[in-house]
């Protein structure tokens, strides 16, 4: 993934080119290219602001956030439950597939962590906030 230039670099970049230098002219004084030395004028034309747009997929938005409370409760009501057990349940109930990998790290940023058990089983339990 690329890495985004400092906003300072990004103003002298617009102000230089507002001032009425040419991109290209931009791009060699500030040894940047030309498509960066564009991208900063068109940004501040658009939104008023050099700065970047975020970078990644926003936060929420993936496909098993309509069935959260549907995955807590069942896992809160049955703990020991395994995630392609789970991966199932979800299927017949819901009609959603989901890898069990993806329902592992669901439930993680959800608080759960996974404990064994002397048995050589485990159990998802809440992280106790301290």
């Amino acid at each position: 993934m690329g890495h985004c230039y400092s906003l300072d670099l990004r103003v002298r970049v617009a102000d230089f080119v507002a001032a009425g230098h040419s991109c290209r002219a931009a791009a060699q004084h500030f040894d940047v290219s030309e498509s960066f030395a564009i991208k900063p004028v068109r940004r501040t034309r658009d939104t008023g602001s050099p700065a970047p747009a975020r970078q990644g997929r926003p936060p929420g938005r993936g496909k098993l956030v309509a069935y959260e409370t549907f995955l807590i409760e069942t896992v809160e009501a049955e703990p020991a439950i395994t995630m392609p057990e789970l991966a199932a349940r979800l299927l017949q109930e819901h009609g959603v597939v989901a890898a069990p990998a993806m329902l592992s790290r669901f439930l993680c940023r959800h608080g759960f962590t996974y404990k064994t058990t002397p048995d050589g089983g485990g159990v998802r339990t809440r992280r106790c906030a301290q």
